[in-house]
């Protein structure tokens, strides 16, 4: 095998054991030269690694050594050198936040699942919602709302009654966290290239926090969400990972 594999593992001793054993067999390149990165762990451990290594420019093949999978290939170690040759790429693009607070600073940063919008107290969140600098809602009633990358899909977003959406697919999710109002509103699919505003109605008495990922920001009046062209990672997956059929069986789960 010519492909020169970086290795990473969660801190489950499935992982760990998995990392020693394949270091061993397949060698430890540095990440600065190594082609392909192997997370092994959960979809959560990926989301992880994708945040401290894009900057690398390598291609991402996550092993699955967690309680779930979505993004993840199959745990086959024994097999490894022949998969990763045979695998194919997908392409995810960050989503750029741009945060407003209210003591009159701004915030940046990245999500390749979600940004999510989420209420601070007991009352619920009064938002107002723009795309493309049009008004689409003048003031959601909820919990909170979320932008998902088609990653995110399966997500928070899946939880929160969203649509999934294929990976490969130029979308991204607009969904409302337990809404009261407009009653009958359950989301939106947007075009990637969109830009997204949210405002915060009355956010000294109705307090919002945002979310990007892992980074979580309190008290915001502005939230400014669209792609961010300069940040992209490859994910490898198998050919036989079926990840379209797994996307198709989730939507008809009842």
């Amino acid at each position: 095998m010519n492909t020169k594999l970086h290795f990473v593992a969660s801190h489950t001793e499935e992982a760990q054991d998995a990392l020693e054993g394949l270091s061993k067999h397949y060698g430890q390149h540095d990440v600065e030269e190594c082609d392909v990165i192997v997370p092994l762990g959960g979809d959560g451990f990926l989301l992880e690694c994708l945040h401290k290594l894009h900057h690398h420019g390598r291609a991402f093949y996550g092993v699955n050594k967690g309680s779930e999978g979505f993004l993840l290939n199959e745990s086959i170690s024994v097999r490894l050198s022949e998969r990763i040759p045979k695998s194919h790429a997908i392409t995810l693009h960050a989503l750029n936040m741009n945060a407003k607070t209210k003591d009159g600073r701004d915030h940046e940063a990245i999500a390749f699942n979600e940004v999510a919008l989420f209420r601070h107290t007991r009352q619920t969140a009064h938002i107002g919602i723009s795309v493309d600098g049009i008004e689409r809602i003048d003031k959601l009633v909820a919990d909170g709302v979320m932008i998902a990358t088609p990653a995110g899909s399966t997500a928070y977003n899946l939880s929160a009654h969203g649509p999934i959406i294929p990976l490969d697919a130029p979308l991204l999710a607009l969904t409302p966290i337990s809404p009261f109002r407009p009653r009958r509103w359950r989301g939106a699919l947007l075009p990637q290239q969109s830009v997204t505003k949210f405002t915060v109605i009355d956010p000294y008495k109705r307090p919002v926090n945002v979310s990007a990922d892992f980074t979580e920001i309190p008290d915001v009046i502005e939230v400014t969400v669209r792609k961010k062209n300069s940040v992209k990672v490859t994910l490898l997956f198998d050919p036989d990972h079926a990840l379209e059929e797994r996307i198709m069986r989730e939507q008809f789960m009842v």
